[in-house]
């Protein structure tokens, strides 16, 4: 019989071994890198800037103040390469908080020059972070206190585990499935702790997963595309990491993108047979499961939708682009690029269809099991009185 263990104190063990995970896996060498600080644009000289258009090219010569730091309040001029890319130069004015980078002779241990980085947002995405926690926490409470924990957790672990592992040469595909399995159970148990509902949904989760990354596999093949379609693919590969294998780590990041959503479906389905089963203990096996279908149908029809909006919103200057364009449709489907994103978006809604069936098979055999074991022990209890 499936023990159902306490939540709380299956997630204070959890958040034990999490801990510990990253302790263990914290072992990234500390490398020598400037000193990067905040600081605020005082001054601008455009003189060295060619515009050509709308797009400039040269050297922006910024004197900057720091803010913060060992340097804070000490003036310093600063470099702005422009290379005519909108997409990533920055142009200052007067008054801008930036980031910059104060170049450190190793030797002397003096500052030799100053360049600029990018402009300071933190200050935005901790505010937004905030709204999103004080809403998390006030509309869910206490699994919404999990959920921050998930979400924290997982940031850490696609960062110092999934990157890391894959920049170090290992294989992108079977360390991304192993990240998901580690996330997949620490997301759905830390949620629905160790029980029936938490169990249908990992399994219905990890069951989904290999089975998207099959189809990525196979597909990939026969549409013979390359890994190169990523976004700074050309930029990882020549700062260091020309061992990469971009297709593969293209096929990761398909079998991630998917895992999200099918996670969540699991979720839905399992708790749904849950509560259906609470509310209606006499329910037979195969109604279970027929509800479990009924819901997973429902959830499917805006979770496919919605996994098309998320992609194409990520590409929607290039939707403009071919319409501008006026291209064929036959062009648009074969281009590398749309093609890659159609078969994420296709893999992506083929593991949730499977998912949600899957796990509605699995949930529906664990509750009927466990209700059956538990009459079997009340017979088996009730015969020992009545020997007795």
């Amino acid at each position: 019989m499936i023990k159902k263990i306490r939540t709380p104190l299956f997630f204070i063990v959890l958040t034990i071994l999490v801990f510990v995970f990253f302790v263990i896996n914290n072992t990234m060498e500390n490398v020598d890198r400037d000193l990067e600080v905040k600081a605020e644009v005082l001054e601008v000289d455009d003189s060295n800037i060619v515009s050509n258009g709308i797009a400039s090219i040269g050297n922006q010569t910024l004197l900057i103040e720091v803010l913060d730091g060992d340097y804070k309040g000490e003036k310093f001029y600063a470099d702005n390469l422009l290379l005519g890319q909108l997409e990533m130069d920055n142009y200052y004015q007067v008054g801008d908080k930036i980031i910059a980078a104060l170049l450190i002779d190793k030797n002397t241990g003096a500052i030799r020059g100053a360049k600029a980085i990018d402009m300071f947002r933190q200050n935005s995405i901790i505010i937004m972070f905030s709204i999103f926690t004080i809403l998390l926490v006030l509309f869910a409470k206490t699994v919404g206190i999990k959920a921050l924990f998930s979400f924290v957790a997982s940031l850490y672990i696609i960062w110092n585990f999934l990157v890391k592992r894959i920049l170090e040469g290992n294989d992108p595909i079977f360390t991304a499935v192993l990240t998901l399995v580690i996330l997949s159970a620490i997301i759905i148990f830390s949620v629905a702790g160790f029980t029936k509902k938490g169990i249908s949904a990992f399994l219905g989760t990890i069951i989904g997963l290999l089975i998207t990354t099959v189809l990525t596999l196979v597909f990939g093949k026969e549409m013979g595309l390359m890994g190169m379609t990523q976004a700074y693919s050309m930029s990882v590969l020549i700062n260091g990491n020309l061992n990469l294998n971009m297709l593969e780590v293209f096929y990761a990041a398909i079998i991630i993108g998917a895992s999200g959503a099918a996670m969540d479906i699991a979720m839905d389905v399992s708790a749904s047979m849950k509560e259906i089963v609470e509310k209606k203990p006499e329910i037979s096996e195969k109604e279970l499961i027929k509800s479990g279908f009924n819901v997973g149908s429902a959830v499917i029809g805006t979770m496919t939708t919605t996994l098309l909006l998320a992609y194409s919103g990520g590409y929607l200057t290039l939707l403009m682009l071919f319409m501008t364009k006026n291209s064929s449709f036959l062009r648009i489907i074969n281009l590398k690029i749309v093609s890659a994103e159609i078969m994420r978006t296709l893999i992506g809604s083929i593991g949730l269809v499977i998912v949600a069936p899957i796990t509605a098979l699995i949930a529906g055999n664990i509750y009927k099991f466990s209700k059956e074991q538990k009459k079997g022990e009340k017979r088996e209890k009730i015969e020992e009185s009545i020997n007795y």
